[in-house]
């Protein structure tokens, strides 16, 4: 069985990563095990200029793997992809140490998505919905017929996740 994705989407400076950071513990505590991916609109480097992982893999290294007792990172380089594919993405994830990947941002991606609208943002929310938003988190009320969670709520979301993750598996 692949692990469930559930993706976090929003305009730009709705709070995310900030979500996320409450989020994750929060799903830790109720002892879900927790994969993320995060999309960059810019250039990632997670290694630094300098080190010797940076320079062997400016060397020319196709896949660099970082690695101490404590964690590991493998770089890929991918210059001829023309768009990343988030379930490829996914598939390199150890499934049997997760229950769930959370995804933030790939928000045209047809995956189910929880949607963050604040009202300050200025922005309109159909930008943000399409087929797969499962809930709106928000900090505003209006009628709609999806689930309205409340932004500011960390275990109100929390839950609705658990009870989604809880009901995917009894399926």
């Amino acid at each position: 069985m692949t692990t469930p994705i559930l993706g976090i989407v929003a305009h730009s400076g709705s709070g995310k990563t900030t979500l996320l950071k409450q989020l994750i513990p929060y799903l830790r505590d109720r002892q879900i095990r927790v994969g993320l991916i995060k999309h960059s609109h810019h250039s990632v480097d997670i290694d630094t200029p300098g080190k010797d992982s940076y320079e062997l893999r400016k060397a020319g290294a196709d896949q660099t793997m970082v690695a101490s007792s404590n964690r590991w990172a493998l770089m890929t380089e991918t210059p001829e992809a023309e768009e990343l594919d988030l379930h490829y993405l996914a598939s390199r994830f150890d499934d049997s140490t997760l229950d769930l990947i959370l995804v933030e941002g790939f928000k045209r991606e047809k995956i189910a998505k929880i949607a963050l609208f604040r009202t300050a943002s200025g922005r309109e929310i159909d930008d943000i919905l399409d087929d797969f938003v499962i809930a709106i988190a928000t900090d505003t009320f209006f009628k709609w017929s999806l689930p309205l969670l409340d932004l500011n709520n960390i275990a109100e979301i929390g839950e609705f996740i658990v009870n989604w993750l809880s009901d995917r598996s009894s399926s």
